[in-house]
């Protein structure tokens, strides 16, 4: 007992030293990957792009994406994340700066390309990085955790984005959207040069932890490769075609269809409500995400203390597709925001549940493999769900049909959780932790 709460403590030190920092790295880069949703409420028109066009060019970074990502990962091992990171925040600022330079639908695509390409590898390189410093037991709790960064964009990032494209109009001639631009890509450059400070690649050069406490960790984190090692991957490149991998793969693509469906279509859905000005679309877009929040980090809390993955996925994405139908088939406006809160906090109770689950069987190089090619199907997902949108509202001329994709979306993610197999639990419930040394008692 006194082994397991000393190894809770060296593990509680590590969550709060790496978890703030890394969800901040997140924040930025989903402000500057969901932005547009909100300059599109002025940008679209300044620049004549139909809803296909914007549907387009808005999911186009992930397509990007989809074909980097593994290269990307594959560098994160071969670099170590603190420099990969640097140079991922570095580029991807800068990309997300240019989007002030956009003119017409062609560089629109071009600069969405760009962006894609430098932020390839981040989401899957972050949880690869909680992998290799956090044991299976509390990765639920901390992916869930750390998911809710996305949360935490959109909440603050909504009000925030209509605010400075409002107070920031016509300066040195730009228009609102510009200037967004501009003030919200900064930050990634900034912080590139923190993460080269702040970050250890790995345990055993982590200064804030004293020797028995990096080695209590390190044996603690080898004694489960060890044991999952038997049933699980290890090698890069057999996790390429491995068939659980490409089962989370696929189960990712309809998680990215529903999410950036949402995500990048949500502020028009609002505005298509009536006559609300562009700060008041911000804050309603904040609401469905705030009440997310709670949802995303106890349904990942109770899949680590219950063992169990797949129900929870069962359950959440049962959720989400519902809450879609409603809003869909509900014409008042207030029933139709009921729905999407609904759909939106069962899509995201799923998320730290779903990225916990590949790294209960993946292990070693394979790790950094398999969330690239899980990652890469959610590119796919993240392409495929904004254009579509985009093509229903062009030819309905309403958000009927683009809000019932999303919820046949969610119960394909329920459908395929269904066909997990039941030994998809944790797989490293049996793993003893190493006792904590003396030292640290």
């Amino acid at each position: 007992m006194a082994d397991a709460v000393v190894g809770d403590r060296i593990l509680s030190k590590v969550i709060w030293r790496l978890l703030p920092f890394v969800m901040l790295l997140g924040v930025v880069h989903q402000y500057d990957r969901i932005n547009i949703s909100f300059a599109a409420l002025q940008m679209n028109k300044d620049l004549g792009l139909s809803a296909t066009a914007y549907g387009f060019g808005a999911g186009l970074f992930s397509l990007t994406t989809f074909f980097l990502e593994v290269p990307a990962n594959y560098l994160q091992l071969r670099f170590g994340t603190r420099r990969w990171f640097a140079r991922i925040m570095i580029t991807w600022g800068l990309a997300a700066m240019a989007m002030a330079l956009i003119t017409g639908p062609y560089t629109f695509y071009l600069m969405r390309f760009l962006l894609g390409a430098a932020e390839a590898g981040f989401l899957a390189g972050a949880i690869f990085y909680f992998r290799a410093w956090l044991p299976a037991r509390v990765r639920g709790k901390v992916l869930g955790t750390f998911a809710s960064y996305a949360l935490i964009a959109f909440f603050t990032g909504a009000p925030a984005s209509t605010a400075i494209m409002t107070a920031t109009e016509g300066t040195f001639g730009l228009r609102g959207w510009q200037m967004m631009f501009i003030i919200e890509g900064a930050p990634a450059v900034i912080l590139a040069f923190v993460v080269l400070y702040y970050l250890p690649d790995r345990p055993s050069e982590a200064g804030w932890l004293n020797p028995a406490e990096r080695q209590w960790l390190s044996n603690t984190l080898a004694a489960e490769h060890a044991a999952r090692g038997a049933r699980g991957v290890e090698s890069f490149w057999r996790a390429l075609i491995d068939r659980r991998v490409i089962t989370v793969a696929l189960l990712c693509f309809f998680l990215l269809v529903t999410n950036f469906g949402l995500s990048f279509w949500l502020p028009q859905i609002i505005k298509s409500f009536g006559k609300l000005s562009n700060n008041q679309v911000g804050w309603i877009a904040a609401i469905p995400y705030l009440l997310a929040m709670p949802t995303m980090f106890l349904w990942g809390r109770h899949s680590d203390h219950s063992g169990d993955r797949r129900w929870h996925l069962i359950s959440g994405y049962l959720c989400c597709a519902i809450g879609f139908v409603i809003a869909a088939l509900a014409p008042p406006p207030f029933i139709t925001m009921v729905g999407i809160c609904i759909g939106c906090m069962g899509l995201y109770s799923t998320f730290g549940v779903f990225w916990a689950l590949p790294s209960d069987f993946l292990t070693g190089g394979a790790a950094a493999a398999g969330f690239a090619v899980v990652n890469s199907g959610g590119a796919l997902g993240g392409f495929f769900g904004p254009y579509i949108m985009g093509f229903l509202r062009d030819r309905t001329h309403g958000f009927e049909a683009s809000l019932l994709v999303l919820a046949a979306s969610g119960a394909c993610a329920a459908l395929i959780s269904a066909c997990l197999r039941n030994e998809w639990r944790r797989e490293s419930d049996g793993v003893m932790a190493e006792p904590a040394p003396s030292s640290v008692r």
